[in-house]
């Protein structure tokens, strides 16, 4: 239920995957007119929604950073990972809980969609359903990798698979086989893994991989062409459908 005397709105803003010129319009709005916005980063680092909205906020505007506590310092099935990141995710959300019942809303711009893989999702968790929460979608990392490319992820009745490069080398290999068009994030330190799964799955010789994509910097190559054995974080791997066309 709503907690009574609350009037301000958390809203979740997709601000795209780097071009600021793939915002909404309502993205857009929302960031110029906000009196307080939060967003995530690593500590001692900008942020990159932050970043990418550089320039466009009042000069007024409350900026609240929420720093994760932990990155890869702690293994994922290490239960304290989990312990750390929900007291981090309880201590923002309360933050946030308190702006929210002065009356005033809460801005918070998310890299790519928010509903797509993004941290915003564990704020969501803890307020919808107790304050007002509205969402704005946004052009996924994904969407800008393979427009980058210049060819068509999906043709006709292409299933598109989207991997993580965190998972074990068979279940990628698996997966990777078992789908026509095939989208891989979480590349980074995972490249040669990923690699190895391509090419049990007969899929590396059509494999690309993007990294920055619509970002300054921008690299898209073939996957055989590159020999590096770590991607930047922003890297993306495709394989792109070859369904039915008329």
């Amino acid at each position: 239920m709503k907690t009574t005397g609350i009037s301000g709105t958390f809203y979740g803003v997709g601000v795209g995957p780097g071009d600021r010129e793939l915002m909404s319009v309502r993205a857009d709005r929302l960031l110029r007119g906000a009196k307080h916005i939060a967003y995530f980063r690593k500590a001692g680092r900008a942020g990159r929604a932050r970043g990418i909205i550089e320039g466009m906020l009042r000069a007024d505007v409350t900026e609240f950073a929420m720093e994760y506590p932990v990155t890869t310092e702690i293994p994922l099935d290490d239960p304290r990972y989990n312990e750390t990141l929900s007291a981090f995710y309880a201590g923002c959300a309360a933050h946030i809980l308190g702006i929210l019942g002065r009356g005033e809303d809460v801005v918070a711009p998310c890299e790519g969609d928010p509903f797509f893989y993004g941290s915003f999702m564990h704020l969501h968790a803890r307020l919808a359903g107790v304050v007002p929460v509205e969402v704005v979608p946004a052009v996924t990392g994904m969407s800008g990798a393979w427009a980058a490319t210049g060819v068509p992820i999906t043709w006709g009745d292409d299933v598109l698979t989207v991997l993580m490069g965190t998972l074990p080398e068979h279940e990628l290999a698996r997966r990777m086989a078992d789908t026509d068009a095939l989208v891989v994030m979480k590349v980074g330190r995972n490249i040669g893994k990923v690699k190895a799964a391509l090419k049990a799955a007969g899929r590396f010789d059509d494999a690309w991989i993007v990294a920055f994509a619509t970002m300054e910097g921008e690299s898209v190559r073939r996957l055989a062409e590159a020999e590096d054995t770590a991607m930047p974080y922003f890297s993306t791997i495709l394989v792109h459908g070859q369904g039915r066309r008329p």
